[in-house]
């Protein structure tokens, strides 16, 4: 299965009083977000991370990266200056990029950290992907009533862990 995440901020104590997380503290976050992410992804599933993995640098992201289940994929946020560290294990992703489209059963995904105005496949029926605006439950639900096929990926908005892709095409099915 392919799953889809954002916003995650190993390490960041700030991310939990910016966003109403609940949170004692960094430590509490980081055992939640692990836990949650490997109940939820198995070891041969695929995850896109759409940003801001951590603010901390290459070990710390190493670190964390190697308890998680599956392959992962990062598209660089604002805060993912570690993937850019030549300390960094680049075995760690499969990749990093700014930008990627991914299709899936017919279904092309744009994956950006980014929320877009207006995408590749916009009129066509294409979804996009992103996190930054640490979005609730709700602003996914708006988008849907709106008609607009925007769906942000972020922890924020989905229970504190990964969502499939299953379930992001279901949503706009």
């Amino acid at each position: 299965m392919i799953y889809l995440t954002s916003d995650l901020h190993f390490g960041h104590d700030k991310i939990i009083r910016h966003t109403g997380r609940p949170f004692q503290n960094a430590d509490e976050m980081d055992r939640a977000l692990i836990k949650n992410w490997n109940r939820t992804v198995t070891p041969r599933d695929e995850v896109y991370i759409l940003g801001d993995l951590t603010m901390k640098g290459p070990d710390f992201a190493a670190g964390v990266l190697g308890k998680l289940n599956g392959k992962k994929y990062l598209i660089r946020g604002n805060h993912d200056k570690f993937a850019d560290n030549p300390n960094f294990p680049s075995a760690c992703l499969e990749w990093v990029r700014d930008y990627y489209e991914l299709a899936w059963q017919n279904q092309i995904f744009i994956l950006f950290h980014y929320p877009i105005s207006e995408w590749n496949g916009y009129f066509k029926g294409s979804i996009d992907l992103h996190g930054h605006q640490h979005n609730h439950e709700e602003y996914n639900l708006e988008n849907l009533e709106n008609g607009l096929r925007r769906y942000d990926v972020g922890v924020d908005a989905n229970g504190m862990k990964p969502v499939s892709i299953a379930e992001v095409a279901d949503f706009f099915a």
